[in-house]
């Protein structure tokens, strides 16, 4: 029996699954990355850029890519005056549809949800950020809104180093009432 011949199957063989183990792993992992949504760096600028141009002004706060048919992208883009407007753009980056979140168009039981919300100012979302982002450990604050519930002041939604989002309550006092990690 030739030991040489067996001994180098014994390497090669684990080393051959292994890989196929890894190539196949990575593609998992590369598709459920890009599976979220999320468009970053160059890309998300000029995504952010077309929606902000269309609306006039403001900051582009969440750029997604979108499962709707003829739309590519789906933009948040916060006002000057605290407002947003969600631009939905296509492949080449031509206005689908906006609707600004007091737009007037929807039913009854929207409005009705709706009615209590207010604008935030610069002081109130930049302090709410703040302690959201301190809840959390860091990161970068996604979206700070008005509560509707009672008892809560601020929502705000955080994105942290590893991707991961959280969801930070926040009462008047800016004192967190609940955090949890969205999966």
């Amino acid at each position: 029996m030739n030991t040489s011949k067996l001994r180098t199957k014994r390497v090669i063989v684990p080393a051959i699954a292994t890989v196929a183990v890894l190539g196949i792993g990575g593609t998992v992992w590369a598709t459920t990355a890009a599976a979220d949504g999320t468009v970053d760096g160059t890309e998300r600028d000029r995504v952010a850029a077309a929606a902000v141009e269309a609306v006039g002004s403001g900051e582009a706060v969440d750029v997604e890519t979108s499962d709707d048919p003829g739309e590519a992208y789906e933009v948040e883009v916060r006002l000057p005056d605290g407002a947003e407007v969600d631009v939905a753009l296509d492949g080449d980056l031509a206005v689908v549809s906006q609707d600004r979140d007091d737009d007037t168009d929807d039913d009854a039981d929207d409005r009705d949800d709706d009615a209590d919300d207010r604008a935030l100012s610069a002081d109130e979302r930049t302090a709410a950020g703040e302690a959201a982002l301190a809840a959390v450990g860091g990161g970068t604050v996604v979206d700070v809104e008005a509560s509707d519930d009672r008892g809560e002041a601020y929502e705000v939604e955080v994105r942290d180093a590893d991707g991961t989002e959280w969801d930070v309550e926040l009462d008047a006092d800016l004192e967190v009432l609940d955090k949890r990690a969205d999966h």
